[in-house]
């Protein structure tokens, strides 16, 4: 379910709801919302195979992205809280690099500390 607020701005009522929302429905619609600065999936080749790692780069990009944009948080906040360089954020928001297990583990970790924070 979609978490949505109504709003009146000149006369129109306007629904605002999260990027991450918006991003599923437009995904649910069978677009993409426009310019949403998220690294871009990989194109298949002609015979509709897709690169596997590259995929998942951008997948693992994409959702980092979304994740800290809801949460309110720069590339700097999210790599104090999970205890990594901020370039290394940097990199992997590209979905030109990969990540090992335990720095996605701080990440996950930071994204929680950070959303209960924000709960409070």
């Amino acid at each position: 379910m979609f978490r949505t607020q109504t709003i009146e701005i000149g006369g129109a009522r306007l629904v605002v709801m999260t990027e991450r929302d918006y991003a599923d429905l437009t995904k649910a619609a069978g677009r993409a919302s426009v310019d949403d600065g998220l690294p871009t999936f990989p194109k298949a080749d002609k015979d509709g195979n897709i690169p596997a790692l590259e995929y998942g780069r951008v997948s693992i990009a994409r959702d980092i992205i979304r994740e800290r944009r809801e949460l309110g948080l720069s590339q700097q906040d999210l790599a104090d809280l999970a205890g990594v360089r901020q370039e290394t954020i940097s990199r992997l928001e590209t979905g030109k690099h990969s990540a090992g297990v335990a720095t996605i583990e701080k990440i996950e970790r930071a994204f929680k500390k950070a959303a209960k924070a924000k709960a409070r």
